[in-house]
């Protein structure tokens, strides 16, 4: 008999969290599990993914965890979990770590685990706290890198036995180098993000503003959206490199992109494991990252690319400039770095992994 799983997110649209849920519940194998999902708001591209792929998604409409309707909808999360004999159920981003992990325990039988995929730094003050309640509520934590579960042993004070960890996957068949037009001459240094506060872009082109004559024909292409755009385009035309940036508005064609680019810059503030550094190495780029969380778990230097030191343009600058003057640095790093995803971040590993975790708390 096959075994029923809840995974719930806010949201089904464009989300890291709401892809690496949509990708974990059509991997899971299927002669095992039952996937279903829940989630506040079903429109959106991973929602029409997954009935693509005939999971069930159903609705529990929470507008405010306030309001009259979060005390039904949790009373419906309930119920649906009694009527499809939900096992487990499993919350993958930090509003519903708070609402239906609580709900799970003290109303239904099923094994309660919820997700930490970043920094709890980034989780809004009021959010953060309520996070630590719902630790309580727990049966299981996973976390997909080696840096967060020391974070919630060291500093949210977590139980090491509750924290799981389950490694990011991506899809390997789409995530691949794809032909481009042969350019000899020019050198694309790039990145995929937000652009957010956190991701530090200023660092980025601060450090591509004093490398930018080590090459006849050097670029930088920053791929993304978010509200620190006006910024940005202000500080690349100061720092003198506007007429050889490009800003390309957030795109489903990444591999397509990522494809262009030599050098590929995660210069964050905060990471965990990062599915675009993960993407970018599968697609054939030399990654560089700066050395914060779950980065060096994926960047070792000099065996799958480079580090250097977070909010440092300088520090930066050096490691571009190191592959910019030496080529064949850059193409083994990428080799390297594609033939180290390959290895061990498929989506069916990811799966398997979850589902291991999944079967633990069903005997615990």
């Amino acid at each position: 008999m096959k075994i029923p799983v809840l995974l719930m997110a806010r949201a089904l649209h464009i989300g890291g969290s709401e892809r690496q849920m949509t990708d974990t519940a059509r991997s899971l194998d299927r002669s095992v599990f039952e996937p279903h999902v829940g989630c506040f708001r079903p429109a959106g591209i991973r929602g029409d993914e997954l009935r693509d792929n005939g999971i069930a998604v159903v609705q529990f409409p929470v507008m405010s965890f306030g309001s009259p309707g979060a005390f039904t909808e949790a009373r419906h999360i309930a119920r649906y979990v009694r009527e499809n004999g939900i096992r487990v159920v499993h919350t993958w981003d930090y509003p519903l770590n708070v609402y239906a992990i609580p709900i799970a325990r003290m109303m239904t039988q099923a094994a309660a685990i919820s997700s930490q995929r970043s920094d709890r730094q980034l989780i809004p003050a009021m959010y953060r706290r309520l996070t630590r309640v719902s630790d309580r509520f727990a049966h299981a934590v996973v976390v997909n890198c080696d840096y967060l579960r020391r974070h919630l042993i060291d500093d949210e004070h977590l139980r090491e036995s509750k924290i799981h960890v389950c490694r990011n996957g991506i899809d390997l068949e789409y995530f691949r180098r794809l032909p481009q037009a042969a350019t000899p001459a020019s050198l694309t240094v790039g990145t995929v993000c937000g652009l957010r506060p956190e991701k530090d872009l200023k660092t980025l082109i601060a450090a591509f503003a004093r490398v930018r004559n080590t090459h006849r024909d050097l670029r930088l292409v920053i791929v993304g959206s978010g509200d620190e755009l006006a910024r940005l385009t202000h500080y690349a035309l100061e720092a003198g490199v506007a007429d050889a940036t490009h800003f390309e508005p957030a795109t489903a064609e990444v591999p397509k992109w990522l494809s262009t680019m030599d050098i590929f810059v995660l210069p964050s503030r905060s990471e965990a494991l990062s599915n675009s550094l993960m993407e970018a190495m599968a697609c054939g780029c030399c990654p560089v990252a700066s050395n914060v969380g779950g980065n060096p778990e994926l960047v070792r230097p000099g065996e799958t690319g480079l580090l250097f030191r977070p909010g440092d343009p300088l520090d930066l600058a050096g490691a571009l400039r190191n592959l910019i003057e030496h080529p064949d640095l850059r193409r083994d790093l990428a080799l390297r770095a594609d033939a180290f995803i390959r290895a061990g971040f498929s989506l069916e590993a990811a799966a398997r992994r979850m589902g291991e975790i999944y079967t633990t708390q069903i005997r615990a």
